[in-house]
């Protein structure tokens, strides 16, 4: 009863949104735009970086509700958040897609910014269809995002371990595309490097050179200051767990390494 109530008060303010949005994005429908899609596997900082670029004026990002996932609109959500999503790399209709995003983003703002998990499967296809786009690419160690989504799902550690291992393997895939448009960062530097990653961000595009990164930012209901929560997170895993992780993570040294992240062993 309860998740009905939420759900129609989503609905309802998703109404709302569109509904206001309308008479402005009419007005400045010829605004040149910039696309910007975060890609990151979840569990992997991509709530808080998409907060942290959400601190520009110049940024509208198309979903502001819980993980902030373009994916999770009315009408997109049937189609992008299947329960095989993870499974099945179908070919989305991006012109249906688009169209919906569009009536969520704020044209009055120059970079229009997606946040959908899954699009770490599909950047040459997203890259084709939106033009002047613009890609962050997220890692993190896949330890803590193991134990994420250990925690999070009620997953057992050998699926969070070869999930993980997808996501890498999407992610270097990704960074093999090899395009100027595409920045990479991780999440260790995010919150340890703020001021360098910062810089970063303001070269790969300059329209984002007011964002902020020391305020308090939520994510799965926790709210803080940037700061890396990898040592906390890694050491909720058991023994057991670890040893289940590290015998699928050993197979797969060669990719862990190439985002220099390393064995653990408590």
């Amino acid at each position: 009863m309860i998740e009905c109530f939420h759900e129609i008060k989503r609905l309802i303010y998703y109404f709302l949104l569109r509904n206001i949005r309308k008479p402005f994005n009419y007005f400045y429908k010829d605004n040149s735009h910039i696309f910007l899609f975060i890609l990151s596997p979840p569990y992997c900082g991509s709530t808080l970086l998409n907060q942290i670029l959400s601190t520009s004026k110049n940024v509208s990002c198309n979903n502001y509700l819980g993980v902030r996932e373009g994916q999770l609109l009315p009408r997109v959500k049937e189609i992008m958040f299947k329960k095989d999503r993870w499974e099945n790399k179908e070919e989305y209709p991006w012109a249906f897609i688009k169209n919906e995003w569009l009536k969520y983003w704020d044209f009055r703002k120059k970079i229009l910014l997606d946040k959908s998990c899954t699009n770490i499967m599909r950047l040459e296809a997203i890259n084709k269809f939106f033009e002047n786009s613009f890609y962050i690419a997220l890692v993190r160690n896949p330890y803590a995002q193991a134990e994420g989504i250990i925690r999070r799902n009620n997953a057992s550690a050998e699926y969070a371990a070869n999930f993980a291992i997808k996501c890498l393997q999407y992610q270097k895939d990704n960074y093999l595309f090899k395009k100027k448009n595409v920045l990479f960062i991780s999440y260790e530097d995010l919150c340890d490097k703020q001021e360098d990653i910062v810089e970063k961000i303001y070269r790969f595009l300059p329209d984002l050179e007011d964002i902020k990164i020391d305020s308090k930012f939520s994510a799965h209901n926790f709210k803080s200051k940037v700061q890396n929560l990898n040592q906390k997170k890694i050491k909720k895993l058991t023994d057991n767990q670890l040893l289940i992780i590290n015998n699928i993570f050993k197979k797969e040294s060669e990719l862990l390494n190439f985002f220099n992240y390393k064995l653990i062993n408590k």
